[in-house]
């Protein structure tokens, strides 16, 4: 919805663009959605002010949010805990899956081809083209656009962009609510955020399908693809660790990351998170889900880049930091590449 990005930001910029172009996208195209709003809840005293705060950034954003009492709150979310919440009427859930089956007919019908298990190993220039050599053999063209998400800085190297940012692979964890629980989740639940980093927490979300999914934490993964902790990739480890900016990182906030390996491998632990939320969640409630692997962008400094991060170079354009809210943000996102592409001269 835009209500956490700071005003003026790539994030709240493209997050409300984004909003309107993907929701007028799932309807021309059949695409499962719903507009069903969602609540941030304060569950402490101390986290008010921060609540407050959110909702100032999200009217400077122009999203359609007020601030509610623990009655009106019990009217939206009749099991949620809290002291004081945000209403954010214009949040909302879609099938990504069908968004992409969309796009992938698009693609198709428009005379391209997609490309799978076709690895980048290099690239080179050759006069006025650009020459991809692939595991899937050499593709020729003028242009190229890297959207690499968890590779996209290997692959900014590749193209001869110096991105500045390393990407670091932070694994989110997710449960379920099994059918005796999901009535405790009409919608979405959230916390209040910890600004210090760009994690939301816990949360409940209710799927496109009616299941209710809770999470994530964000742990460290061992590997770029790393879903779960027995993937272990020596290479991605390696390069994690032999980074600067990942010790000052660690060295500020090795707290907060012991926290979150705590959640990973205590199932107690995940639930005492969720229940703050919904006290009457339960040991016996949830069950394992699938995970995720969040492409997370770090500076040399060890500050993580909060915003999106797209540069340019003759021929190339790199996407080398499009994390949440990414997905509400795609078809926008793609109308700024567009223009990065149409500006550039051979």
């Amino acid at each position: 919805s835009g209500i956490y990005y700071k005003p003026g930001s790539l994030k709240a910029r493209n997050c409300r663009r984004g909003l309107r172009m993907m929701l007028d996208f799932c309807a021309e195209h059949g695409v499962a959605h719903e507009v069903c709003g969602k609540v941030i809840v304060a569950t402490r005293e101390d986290e008010l002010p921060a609540l407050e705060r959110l909702h100032e950034r999200g009217v400077a954003n122009g999203v359609q949010c007020r601030l509610i009492g623990p009655e009106e709150l019990a009217e939206y979310e009749p099991h949620a805990a809290g002291i004081r919440a945000i209403h954010v009427a214009e949040a909302g859930i879609a099938d990504y899956k069908g968004v992409c089956a969309a796009l992938a007919r698009l693609i198709g019908a428009a005379g391209s081809e997609i490309k799978t298990g076709a690895r980048v190993r290099s690239m080179t220039r050759d006069g006025g083209s650009v020459v991809l050599h692939t595991a899937g053999g050499d593709v020729r063209t003028r242009r190229v656009i890297n959207c690499g998400g968890l590779h996209s800085d290997r692959v900014a190297r590749l193209t001869g962009t110096r991105p500045g940012v390393r990407i670091v692979p932070f694994r989110g964890e997710y449960y379920m609510l099994n059918d005796r629980a999901a009535g405790l989740v009409r919608n979405l639940i959230y916390p209040v955020p910890d600004p210090r980093y760009p994690f939301l927490g816990v949360h409940f979300t209710r799927m496109i399908g009616g299941h209710v999914e809770c999470g994530p934490n964000a742990v460290l993964a061992l590997a770029r693809e790393g879903y779960s902790w027995g993937k272990v990739n020596v290479r991605d480890l390696l390069g994690v660790l032999a980074s600067p900016g990942f010790w000052r990182f660690a060295a500020r906030h090795w707290r907060m990351g012991l926290g979150e390996m705590h959640r990973s491998l205590s199932k107690r632990a995940f639930v005492e998170s969720l229940r703050r939320l919904v006290p009457e969640v339960g040991m016996d409630d949830i069950e394992p889900a699938e995970a995720g692997v969040r492409a997370q962008a770090m500076r040399p400094s060890g500050d993580l880049l909060d915003d999106f991060s797209i540069q340019t170079s003759p021929g190339v354009v790199n996407v080398c930091n499009a994390p949440s809210p990414a997905a509400t943000s795609s078809l926008s996102i793609a109308e700024t590449i567009a223009d990065h592409v149409e500006g550039m001269q051979t």
